[in-house]
């Protein structure tokens, strides 16, 4: 049986249909590809109050595994990280650690992101940025760790 998963898309304008959502669609797509189950990103605004309870909602249905886009820079309404912290009980700093050093090979701005990972229950949460080019390296992180994750929170021996 697959991991549940799901991509929740952060933006202003996506959210009002004034641009479409081109990172959720990636996530989504490298999810299903590792073998997760994943339904198509959900697309919500920003602000700490809407992540915070679309979070809530995935891990609601039963995801196992929830990364969010956008929302995680230095722009006003930027609160993706305060909308997560709300719901994790534990962070996993590795990761959003591991995000930043590679999305630096691309890109300096990589720096400015403030996302971060942990669980909430049984379930990991990944903060990328919404740019597509670094949800597409980011990805690849997520992928790699997120079933040892699930497992440890199910109580498996260390692999």
């Amino acid at each position: 049986m697959s991991i549940p998963a799901a991509v929740i898309t952060v933006s202003d304008r996506s959210a009002a249909g004034v641009r479409p959502d081109t990172s959720g669609p990636i996530a989504v797509a490298q999810l299903r590809e590792a073998g997760f189950a994943c339904a198509d990103a959900t697309v919500v605004p920003d602000g700490a109050d809407a992540v915070a309870q679309a979070l809530r909602d995935a891990i609601a249905v039963g995801a196992r595994v929830v990364v969010t886009t956008g929302g995680t820079g230095l722009s006003p309404r930027d609160e993706t990280p305060e909308g997560t912290a709300r719901v994790i009980e534990r962070e996993v700093p590795g990761i959003a650690e591991e995000l930043r050093r590679r999305g630096l090979a691309d890109t300096p701005a990589s720096l400015l992101s403030r996302g971060i990972a942990g669980v909430a229950g049984r379930a990991l949460i990944v903060n990328l940025p919404g740019s597509p080019r670094a949800v597409a390296t980011g990805m690849s992180v997520v992928v790699a760790v997120a079933a040892h994750v699930v497992h440890q929170l199910e109580g498996a021996d260390h692999a």
